[in-house]
């Protein structure tokens, strides 16, 4: 059973920086994605990017690109994402979910197949 375990949401004040952490096991695929997600009350569930497992590409969306960066270490099974210069527009609940089988990560958003809990960012002001 695949398990994806999300860390490192907190408080943070505009144009500060935080690493979340989504700690991944039982993938036994040898190809997959891991996508990272945000939602906020009354608002949509977005995708904010991706990265593969296969070569380490990544994707993001037009929202954070430049500001968030995806990187993984397989030693450890774990895939981070840091944010950067964060506004308040960027609290939400983030999640990271794994689609298992696919080569490379963009283009998945609605076949995403496990999820972890999420980790809330705040950006206050």
């Amino acid at each position: 059973q695949v398990q994806l375990v999300e860390s490192g949401g907190g408080l943070v004040q505009p144009g500060g920086s935080l690493r979340l952490s989504c700690a991944v096991s039982g993938l036994t695929k040898d190809y997959y994605a891991i996508g990272w997600f945000r939602q906020a009350p009354g608002k949509e569930r977005e995708e904010v990017g991706c990265i593969s497992s296969s070569d380490g590409s990544t994707w993001y969306a037009a929202s954070v690109k430049g500001r968030f960066i995806f990187s993984r270490d397989n030693a450890k099974n774990t895939v981070y994402v840091r944010m950067n210069s964060l506004t308040p527009e960027d609290t939400a609940v983030y999640y990271c979910a794994a689609l298992e089988g696919v080569y490379l990560c963009s283009g998945y958003e609605g076949f995403y197949d496990d999820w972890g809990q999420g980790t809330q960012v705040t950006v206050s002001s």
